[in-house]
């Protein structure tokens, strides 16, 4: 009891040390970013849109590394999930009413489905060859390529800001701690699975994919508290099309991943409900407080059907 007890302080750590360390990288990129004259449009959809899916980036190449690549996918998969259901569900109850600005059928939307859909046909045969990881990567390309294409209409006339030798040395340390704290939060997740007798697929799918979406969850509820629930919405649009393109395909392009057979039967399917019910949901660009009750809803239900059969 008292090693369990140990490795899930080490887990709390290693997943705290993580997250701060994406902070840090992220805050450092987006100063270099906006010194060398990116446009803060570009920076929001690239960078700070990357950043918040950099833990789980981390923490699936570090499952690889250490040939627990079944990790991958269940990350992959309960974020995408957590996303949706907990982080988009809180926003709509906390400031009760979501408003659109634009309609996000008419930009977006489709390319989430687009990778969900895509997602659910490269697991299909429980594998992810270099082939469907290459096309994967395609993928994030074509969502960017759409993105800057819409950054024409932006006024990108900001004045540039001036960064010292120490943003440099923040950047690197923040790659060096995520590097860290990944390699630890993996470790002691297999220690977790084999003193608890939980299988690593159950944390990934849980405490992994919540620890990891937390990034997500301060972003959103921060800006919808100052008004921008567009921007709740839309960082959790672009973390999950970022989570299916680039932390499935990097991982599978350096070994193999162990796909769980359980997945494509409930797991994989809910994921895509989710995903469906989103853009059914912003279909009149409003979400109300009713609809995050029900995205809670779907939530508590997916941690009652990972968690009955222990």
């Amino acid at each position: 009891m008292q090693e369990v007890l140990m490795y899930f302080g080490l887990f709390v750590i290693s997943l705290t040390v993580l997250l701060k360390a994406s902070d840090l990288f992220i805050d450092s990129a987006e100063k270099i970013g906006l010194a060398v004259g990116i446009p803060p449009f570009i920076i929001g959809v690239t960078i700070v849109a990357f950043g918040t899916s950099l833990p789980e980036l981390a923490t699936a190449i570090v499952s690889v590394l250490k040939n627990e690549s079944e990790l991958v996918v269940s990350t992959v998969i309960g974020s995408n999930v957590t996303n949706i259901a907990l982080v988009l569900g809180l926003v709509a109850v906390i400031v009760k009413n979501i408003d659109l600005e634009y309609n996000i059928w008419h930009s977006d939307m489709p390319h989430l489905w687009g990778s969900a859909f895509m997602f659910w046909l490269v697991l299909s045969d429980f594998q992810v060859s270099t082939l469907e990881a290459i096309l994967l990567l395609f993928g994030i390309i074509i969502f960017l390529a759409h993105t800057f294409k819409s950054d024409d209409k932006q006024d990108n006339n900001e004045e540039k800001v001036k960064v010292g030798w120490k943003t440099y040395l923040f950047l690197l340390i923040g790659g060096f701690l995520v590097y860290l704290g990944a390699d630890y939060t993996v470790f002691s997740i297999i220690k977790l699975s084999a003193y608890a007798g939980i299988e690593s697929k159950i944390i990934g799918l849980s405490a992994v994919a919540l620890g990891t979406s937390l990034p997500e969850i301060i972003v959103s509820l921060n800006a919808a508290r100052k008004g921008k629930t567009s921007i709740a919405v839309g960082n959790v649009l672009g973390s999950n099309i970022f989570n299916t393109y680039i932390v499935i395909g990097i991982p599978a392009l350096i070994g193999p991943l162990t796909i769980p057979d359980d997945i494509n039967f409930f797991y994989l399917p809910l994921m895509l409900v989710m995903t469906i019910l989103f853009g059914v949901m912003s279909n009149n660009k409003n979400f109300s407080r009713s609809e995050g009750f029900v995205l809670l809803l779907f939530y508590a239900f997916f941690l009652t059907e990972m968690f009955k059969g222990i």
